[in-house]
């Protein structure tokens, strides 16, 4: 059972084929289960009420099995975790995921996965650890360790994985834009390996599929990501940015390194390089002192940054950060009301920038059936909009298509595929960025 992020699910998924390799198989609907491994989050005070609530209900459900809680908050609490009821095992280190797991007769973990359960895309795990000193984040803490897998390693679990049936690769780190520094330490600068490097390779592999790049720090966006992104078809136009706050006196707060005209001008020089990217960004709301003229920031700044989708969040205060201790506590119903404004900015964002893809043929993952469409299967496009379409589900699942964008019906991208939907002439088919890379980022 997994809560939380990219990594996390990932590393589930290795634990689980780890399992089955040395002779385990998954429990059946109603079946008493031996063994439950919880994978947990201690992002917010809600990630470790979730993981206490989730341990609880496998004891009630299964009182005979042994628990294995491993992830952030049993990184962040294990002496809490291990309370809980039916904890057999705190995994505080997943480096050591080996010998925590031989006990249970584990005598060999994967290097990589296969398959990923239960999704279309297929995450893959190429760092851990974070550096940074964000006022707010507890992750630094607990994962604060920086360990990359070499390129070697990583594409032949892409390779296994593109074999599988998988068409979307969602490369996810810790702190992903830090990929390669701890192998290019000690090394001179031509043997130098970063987040580029294992792009370029990765696109040299065989098979059809496509790349897609999670979390990032804006300023890691750089010239050489951005080039290597502009060149190679199977990357798609989309980055995920975050920006957290718009308020340069809130950004100072909570420890970020850019102020908001630095993180513009990186938005403006992505969407001058690439080919109308979707842009995507995370957002805190009442942040220990902002006012609403630091709300207003934030509003503006994800007005100017033209962003196509927005994750809010409420500050949850975590024990062990430096913003814990900050006055100004913002009232929850402020919070709220913040919270709900930016959630109607972000619709409004969305919405013009799904109407600017209609017309176009864009490339589709197709995940599942749609199920407010009889007939229609829906997926995710390259640039991550929604996108239903005539189809069969059990035929397409899983598969890249290519569908010309009509209309936009609901917060979802109407289209029909290539073949029933000629392009005219003018109409490119959008896999990659169209314009070159002249330019310098700083």
């Amino acid at each position: 059972m997994t809560l939380g992020c990219k990594v996390n699910q990932y590393e589930t998924q290795l634990v689980k084929e780890s399992l089955e390799t040395n002779g385990y198989r998954e429990a059946a609907e109603g079946e008493a289960a031996d063994v439950c491994v919880v994978n947990t989050c201690t992002v917010t005070g809600e990630g470790d009420a979730k993981s206490r609530q989730l341990v609880r209900r496998l004891h009630e459900a299964n009182p005979g099995a042994a628990i294995i809680v491993m992830g952030c908050y049993a990184s962040r609490d294990p002496g809490a975790v291990a309370r809980l009821p039916g904890v057999t095992r705190v995994i505080t280190d997943k480096a050591k995921l080996a010998d925590e797991l031989r006990p249970f007769g584990v005598k060999n973990l994967r290097a990589g996965i296969r398959r990923f359960d239960g999704h279309q895309r297929a995450f893959v795990k190429v760092q851990d650890g974070c550096l940074l000193n964000c006022s707010f984040c507890i992750i630094p803490k607990v994962r604060p360790v920086l360990r990359s897998r070499s390129i070697e390693e990583i594409g032949d679990e892409v390779s296994r994985l593109v074999a599988g049936g998988w068409r979307e690769i969602v490369l996810t780190g810790i702190h992903l834009g830090h990929y390669g520094i701890d192998l290019s330490r000690g090394k001179p600068k031509e043997q130098w390996r970063r987040l580029w490097h294992l792009l370029e390779a990765l696109c040299r592999l065989p098979g059809e599929f496509r790349i897609r790049l999670s979390s990032l720090e804006a300023a890691e966006a750089r010239d050489d990501l951005i080039r290597v992104m502009a060149q190679q078809p199977r990357i798609v136009p989309h980055l995920h940015l975050c920006l957290q706050s718009g308020s340069d006196r809130i950004l100072a707060l909570m420890k970020r390194r850019y102020r908001s005209a630095g993180f513009l001008e990186r938005c403006r020089r992505l969407q001058q390089a690439l080919d109308r990217p979707a842009l995507t960004t995370d957002v805190i709301v009442g942040f220990p002192g902002e006012t609403e003229d630091d709300f207003q920031a934030t509003c503006r700044v994800l007005r100017e940054g033209g962003f196509s989708r927005i994750h809010v969040f409420s500050y949850s205060p975590r024990r062990g950060t430096n913003a814990a201790s900050y006055d100004g506590r913002v009232p929850p119903t402020v919070i709220k009301d913040r919270r709900q404004r930016l959630q109607m900015l972000g619709r409004e964002l969305e919405t013009v920038y799904y109407r600017s893809l209609l017309g176009r043929t864009m490339e589709v993952l197709v995940e599942g059936p749609d199920p407010h469409r009889p007939a229609q299967v829906i997926g995710h496009c390259c640039r991550y909009a929604p996108v239903s379409f005539p189809g069969h589900a059990p035929a397409l699942v899983r598969k890249l298509v290519a569908v010309r964008a009509e209309r936009l019906e609901q917060g979802t991208i109407i289209g029909a595929p290539e073949e029933l939907a000629p392009r005219a002439p003018d109409v490119l088919f959008d896999r990659r960025a169209r314009i070159p890379l002249p330019i310098a980022v700083n």
